[in-house]
């Protein structure tokens, strides 16, 4: 009988050609392996472009828009004299008052459900220091909002009641005097961030 010309499997031909294509198959196997960790890297690479380009563009804006206007009325500064408790003064130009004769100890900082005397919280101002006064204490919401606004500062802020306010709510620096009808956060802190430190006397603490 004549040879059929066909190899047996397990021949060397057919071995090498068994191991040539598991080479091929590793190959391509690892080939489809280093190009998904390429997209993957590539990806990464774009999305950490993505969230700079996003901060820069917010650092700018933040740092470029217009400040919002607020209903700031600046008065003449008064002096800063110092008077005795219950001595007289001229009155002040403002109401609150934001500036003037006060008293030669700052109260403490912080919320008041309580009223304290012009003059002891005038001196607190000149430290440079931001004074919020409500008119209504039965408003609850209201205090109780200002008094969570007040815990967040750890100083250069004082909340207290003053009935004699022109409006529901003022808010005053020195020379600066902000009346608002209702409780506008994003007014207060935006006063409290241009204003606070700004007295004629800088006192850290």
């Amino acid at each position: 009988m004549r040879p059929s010309g066909r190899q047996p499997a397990h021949s060397p031909a057919g071995t090498k050609d068994a191991r040539r294509l598991a080479r091929q198959q590793r190959r391509a196997a690892e080939e489809q392996a280093r190009r998904r960790r390429a997209r993957r890297r590539t990806l990464l690479v774009l999305g950490a472009g993505a969230v700079l380009v996003a901060a820069v563009g917010w650092g700018i804006w933040a740092a470029t828009r217009p400040a919002p206007a607020l209903p700031v009325v600046v008065y003449p500064d008064q002096g800063r004299d110092h008077v005795a408790p219950g001595q007289p003064h001229p009155p002040y130009n403002s109401n609150p008052p934001t500036s003037g004769w006060h008293y030669g100890q700052a109260a403490s900082w912080g919320f008041y459900a309580t009223e304290l005397p012009d003059e002891l919280v005038v001196h607190n101002l000149e430290h440079g220091g931001i004074w919020i006064s409500y008119r209504d204490a039965s408003d609850r919401e209201l205090v109780d909002r200002l008094a969570a606004l007040a815990r967040r500062y750890r100083s250069k802020v004082i909340v207290t009641h003053r009935p004699a306010n022109p409006a529901p709510l003022a808010v005053a620096a020195w020379g600066r005097l902000m009346l608002l009808n209702r409780y506008d956060e994003a007014a207060i802190t935006e006063f409290i961030r241009r204003f606070r430190n700004r007295g004629p006397e800088f006192v850290p603490d």
